[in-house]
């Protein structure tokens, strides 16, 4: 879940500076930092923490961030899903919503099942607008202590924010009880099949009974209140902790005492999520699609399809029942990697769709993408062609998840 926009000229200039240390983007919109653009830029509490560690600073949603330290992009991708990474995603946005009403308000702004969530479970769900459009994406959290933890998009944060506020404002005008806070702790993901051996010595809690979108909070090695929430953005087995930004430093610290996690940037984040077919808000998701274009479909909880009670239901229950005009794929291809806004063109050479996110796949070693085609395309195995620049590519239609997921679901 990280909201960014194209590729273009920006990541053009990375890559020329960079070199073949960059691996592969797959729809990053980032810059490099002069010293001047880093002073008007946002910082997490780990920003002196990743300039020690060799971290490359990029701009990022307003954010100084790094895309890749001393390892490249490919290395850092592939020893994620060998063994463990560590990412700092500080930057996205922890709210909490509060007051007797605050299922109900939250499900009048998305299409989940809260009400159906048990205490400290969570769910993938998504903001969405009278047209059936996607705001956002967000995970909310229906905690123990009487509140919802969500986690959104940075990109998305001034139109999230304003979205939520405007219509808590109506909310509470009706008399109605929900508070919104937003929290100011850091947040770090740890990703990788070693990721329970790594945690579970520090941990004030047994990781085998913390299951994918279930959280607690608890101590890690000794640092207290810091929610644990089985879950990332890698396909990976992982964690994401949020913890008081004051002992963020230490706890990155903590973590890299051991010789199997490395730290890793937003390039391999890219390139780990796009194998797992997961979207990038701005790339393959926006208001300009649906939940059922986009193959999100099951984020919408039968509770409210019975319902049908949630913002642009009218038009999403209608693409259910009828089949959308055009599906988020996946496409394999070799040659040159298409990126986004590559044309995809049938096998008549008439464009049919556009890539959305693309990028030379460090497991496959073959060049995935995902984009949108004409439901009657969507087909596994179907040939197309990739105009990738101004050369023809032969691709072929392909199921997601390109690498298969590898998600804690119980013992």
């Amino acid at each position: 879940m990280m909201a960014m926009g194209n590729l273009g000229r920006a990541v053009r200039t990375l890559r020329a500076v960079l070199g073949p240390v960059l691996g592969p983007v797959a729809g990053l919109q980032l810059r490099l930092l002069s010293s001047s653009t880093q002073h008007e830029l946002k910082k997490t509490p780990l920003y002196e923490f990743h300039l020690e560690h060799g971290g490359k600073m990029v701009d990022f949603a307003g954010w100084s961030l790094p895309v890749l330290y001393t390892d490249s992009l490919i290395t850092s991708h592939l020893h994620t899903r060998s063994k463990c990474s560590l990412f700092d995603v500080s930057h996205m946005l922890q709210t909490t919503i509060t007051g007797k009403d605050r299922v109900k308000f939250v499900e009048s702004l998305t299409v989940a099942d809260i009400a159906g969530l048990k205490d400290n479970q969570g769910t993938l769900s998504l903001l969405t607008n009278d047209s059936g459009g996607i705001i956002d994406d967000l995970i909310v959290t229906k905690t123990s202590d009487g509140s919802l933890y969500i986690v959104s998009n940075a990109g998305c944060m001034q139109k999230d924010m304003a979205h939520i506020e405007e219509r808590l404002k109506v909310f509470q005008g009706a008399r109605y009880d929900a508070h919104m806070e937003v929290m100011d702790h850091a947040l770090l993901a740890l990703q990788g099949p070693a990721m329970a051996k790594i945690l579970q010595p520090g941990l004030n809690g047994n990781l085998s009974d913390l299951p994918f979108m279930c959280s607690i909070v608890t101590s890690v090695f000794g640092i207290p209140d810091c929610r644990v929430t089985r879950c990332g953005y890698t396909g990976e087995d992982g964690v994401e902790i949020s913890v008081e930004q004051t002992n963020a430093v230490q706890l990155a610290e903590l973590l890299l005492n051991n010789p199997d996690v490395h730290l890793a940037g937003l390039g391999a984040r890219d390139s780990l999520r796009l194998e797992a077919g997961l979207c990038l808000y701005g790339n393959d998701i926006s208001e300009h699609t649906t939940p059922v274009e986009a193959g999100l479909t099951w984020t919408i909880g039968k509770r409210r399809r019975q319902a049908a009670d949630f913002p642009g239901a009218s038009v999403i229950l209608e693409q259910i029942a009828n089949k959308p005009a055009r599906r988020r794929l996946g496409l394999v291809s070799s040659g040159a990697p298409a990126r986004q806004h590559t044309a995809i063109l049938n096998k008549e050479q008439e464009p049919i769709g556009e890539v959305t996110s693309g990028c030379p796949s460090p497991c496959l070693k073959k060049n995935i993408a995902m984009g949108y085609l004409p439901t009657g395309c969507a087909k596994a195995g179907t040939p197309v062609l990739l105009e990738v620049r101004k050369k023809l590519v032969e691709a072929v239609v392909t199921k997601m998840p390109f690498v298969p997921n590898n998600y804690f679901t119980g013992p």
